[in-house]
């Protein structure tokens, strides 16, 4: 069998394994897909007889953690050919495509798994939980005294405004992420193209002509919101524009909301698995609150990306908020990468780490570890 990425010209004979192992996907997603996603993304492949038997793609992301902006990479299309399971494609196909992200300092890469056990022999641990609930509207008033009021799909041409609005809505108090993907018009117009393809769009809420609220759908089999975004005061509107949606599509039932306010769940489910790669890069992303100070060192171990395996020395000096990371030869514990995702992100605590199978984590090394700022607002709900 022979490994390899693809280059552009060939990256469209992946598409007859999508359609073999994804088969609920459309017709007209996968056209958008082989248009737009595969433009810029990486497809790496396990080939026998000529034949792409394994594959997983790469597509590209801009990523914010606290105030730094990296690359990073959406895992997606992980498939093999019934025959071929089993004799370890996916595990190559994983090693070799974290250790190239690990080349382009990328410190860390995520996915949405199809089952939490597929992934987690390879050190991925879920990060991103996500509200999941039902709206069944009612005859919402859309009158604000004063106000305009309408409500509208965007077109490509409102791609600026809707990064616009994202960048002011992001930066409230109450809204504002550790990790956010970075939502650009690019980005905007690549949703657009995408809900497009679900029979759906992405809906504007416009009170006197300026953005004040937006949602993704689709109506592929029911209606069904993804990532409502709006501000405090326009909830009632948001309400509205769904009621006018369902009108519109013909829809009566309560319309299943993913990414949803708290105040419309019924269930908080973990959707997004992540692995760090390039240690030093996310260790060095990480913050600690001023005038704290944090010195500490610690042995990784990594059985998939092998420079991670190294003793690293973690410090932080006094009026300062940025970690300095180095390699150095005295170790006070050690921690498998799995476990140290799981710190990281806020998952589990320090000490609840030492207790974990492999892990050394002394009361002082505890101690240094639990001044670290944790990434827990997190903020990812792209779809492919």
């Amino acid at each position: 069998m022979i490994l390899r990425k693809l280059d552009q010209s060939e990256k469209n004979n992946t598409r007859p394994l999508w359609e073999e192992v994804f088969s609920e996907d459309t017709k007209e997603f996968l056209d958008y897909y082989y248009y737009i996603k595969t433009r810029e993304n990486e497809i790496y492949v396990v080939e026998e007889e000529d034949k792409i038997r394994s594959m997983l793609h790469l597509n590209p992301y801009r990523i914010r953690v606290e105030d730094k902006i990296f690359p990073t990479a959406y895992i997606i299309a992980v498939a093999t050919e019934e025959p071929y399971r089993g004799r370890g494609c996916m595990r190559a196909l994983l090693t070799r495509s974290l250790n190239d992200m690990y080349g382009r300092k990328i410190p860390f890469t995520f996915l949405m798994p199809a089952a939490e056990a597929i992934y987690t022999p390879y050190d991925f641990r879920f990060i991103y939980s996500q509200w999941i609930g039902d709206i069944a509207c009612s005859d919402s008033n859309t009158e604000k005294s004063g106000q305009d009021v309408s409500f509208s799909d965007a077109g490509l041409w409102n791609a600026d405004e809707m990064a616009a609005f994202f960048e002011k809505y992001s930066v409230t108090p109450s809204m504002r992420w550790q990790i956010c993907t970075v939502r650009d018009s690019a980005y905007w117009q690549t949703v657009i193209m995408e809900q497009a393809s679900e029979r759906g769009g992405v809906r504007l809420i416009r009170e006197n002509g300026e953005i004040t609220g937006m949602y993704c759908y689709a109506a592929e089999d029911g209606l069904e919101i993804r990532e409502p975004l709006y501000f405090p005061d326009s909830e009632e509107l948001f309400l509205s524009s769904v009621e006018e949606l369902k009108r519109l599509s013909g829809r009566k039932n309560s319309v299943k909301v993913y990414a949803c306010p708290e105040q419309f769940a019924q269930e908080k489910k973990p959707v997004i698995m992540a692995r760090i790669v390039c240690l030093s890069e996310f260790l060095g992303a990480l913050t600690v609150p001023e005038s704290v100070e944090v010195d500490c060192s610690f042995a990784v171990i990594d059985p998939l990306i092998t420079q991670n395996s190294r003793i690293w020395r973690v410090t932080s000096g006094a009026d300062e908020r940025e970690l300095h990371v180095r390699e150095t030869e005295d170790s006070e514990g050690v921690i498998p990468i799995a476990d140290l995702t799981e710190l990281l992100f806020g998952r589990i605590s320090p000490e609840e780490a030492g207790e974990r199978d492999g892990a050394i984590v002394p009361d002082h090394l505890a101690a240094e570890l639990g001044k670290i700022r944790k990434l827990t607002d997190v903020f990812l709900n792209e779809i492919v």
